[in-house]
Order: structure tokens, then C-alpha cells, then sequence
């Protein structure tokens, strides 16, 4: 089990530091060209897996607060990555089995979550700022599959946005609580966060504005 553990630790480390260095980069180059999708992909699995051996070793030792964080960066990753399969939501397009089912989960796991963090004693900030970022986004795209007619113009951009800074700020929290200790807790665990979701919120701003997609990445999703 020691071995298991230790391999699955520097898995973990070589995934996420993959990951940290690579997101820059995605959020640098052309949005939809070649180097962003290539880039991208990169990052996702490297989310996949740096989450997925989070799960597991927080699991095995017993650790709920870094399992939540890992559970929540992998669902972030992965509605990220699915929300490029929604680019035609409502005009023909249906979701999936596979949609409602990943949605339903996220939303069950997010409330508990929130409910860990506020039942937790002493009182869990960070649990109640992640569980609640998580509900909002599953109750959000629980309303848009039962949505009758079209998305508005570039949600599943948006969601793409959302979900993979999202993950990336998840991993950089849990990495930020297990090693940055000088900083005092809850700022080590939200201080991603309060520096990374004004980047996301001026992103979304950039790219899809009121009326639709910048041009700059019309073309591509039109490819892709």
C-alpha cells in the first residue's frame, strides 16, 4: 500500500504540475486555433488525472477536505471539456444521457459539499464558497438541458470558460492549501479564487459578449 501510495503521490504532482504550467499557455495562445485545442487537451488530462489521484489518496487516508476539492476540480474539468459538445444546444441538439447523469451527481455532491462546510466545526469557509460555486453551476446547467428553445449565443463558450478556470483555480487552491502553510487558513485555500475569477469574468467579457462569440473564435468552433 506504501508504494501504491507513494507512486500515486508523484503521479499527482507530475499531472498537476503539468497542468499549472500548462493553462497559461492555452489562456496565451489564439483562442481556437491549433495550439489552444492541442493545449488544451493537454490540460484536461492532466486535471484528470492529477483529480482522479487526489480522490484516491484522499480517500485512503481519510481526508474529506481534499477529497471535495478533488471531486470538484475533476467535475469542473469535465464540464469544461463536454461543454464543447454543446455548441448546437437546442437548435436540434439534445443532451445526453451522459449529461444529465454528470450533472445530477455534481449537483448531489456540491450540496453536500456546502453542507459539510456548514455543519463543519470549527466552520468550513472554503468547503461553503466551493460547495456553493458547484451548486450554482450544476442548478445552472440542470435549467439550461430543460431549457425548450435555443441557448443564448455562446453559453457553451462560457461554459467551457467557466469550467476549465475553474478547475485550474481548484487545483491551485488544494495545492496552495497543502503546501503554501505560512499563508493562514482559509486565505491559503481562497485566495485563488479572489485572484482568478475577475481573469474569468474578463474573459467571458472578451470572448462572448452580449451578442454573441468574438469573431477571433467563430471560425473555429464553426470547424471543430
Amino acid at each position: 500500500m506504501e508504494t501504491f501510495l507513494l507512486l500515486n503521490r508523484w503521479l499527482h504532482i507530475a499531472a498537476g504540475f503539468t497542468g499549472f504550467f500548462v493553462a497559461p499557455v492555452a489562456l496565451i495562445v489564439q483562442k481556437g486555433g491549433p495550439a489552444h485545442r492541442l493545449w488544451g487537451k493537454v490540460f484536461f488530462y492532466a486535471m484528470l488525472v492529477a483529480g482522479t489521484t487526489a480522490i484516491i489518496s484522499a480517500s485512503i487516508k481519510g481526508l474529506t477536505f481534499l477529497l471535495l476539492t478533488g471531486i470538484f476540480s475533476l467535475y469542473l474539468a469535465q464540464f469544461g471539456y463536454r461543454s464543447l459538445q454543446h455548441k448546437r444546444m437546442g437548435q436540434g441538439q439534445q443532451p445526453s444521457l451522459y449529461d444529465w447523469a454528470s450533472t445530477v451527481t455534481g449537483l448531489l455532491i456540491f450540496a453536500g459539499t456546502l453542507a459539510y462546510g456548514l455543519w463543519s466545526r470549527p466552520f468550513n469557509l472554503a468547503m461553503v464558497v466551493f460547495g456553493a460555486i458547484g451548486l450554482m453551476t450544476t442548478v445552472r446547467q440542470l435549467r439550461g438541458f430543460r431549457r425548450s428553445g435555443p441557448w443564448p449565443a455562446g453559453q457553451w463558450l462560457r461554459n467551457h470558460i467557466s469550467g476549465f478556470v475553474g478547475s485550474y483555480i481548484a487545483a491551485v487552491s488544494a495545492f496552495s492549501a497543502t503546501s503554501l502553510r505560512f499563508i493562514p487558513f482559509p486565505l491559503n485555500f481562497l485566495w485563488p479564487t479572489l485572484v482568478l475569477v475577475p481573469l474569468l469574468i474578463w474573459m467571458q467579457r472578451r470572448y462572448v459578449p452580449a451578442r454573441g462569440i468574438s469573431p477571433q473564435v467563430i471560425t473555429s468552433a464553426q470547424e471543430s
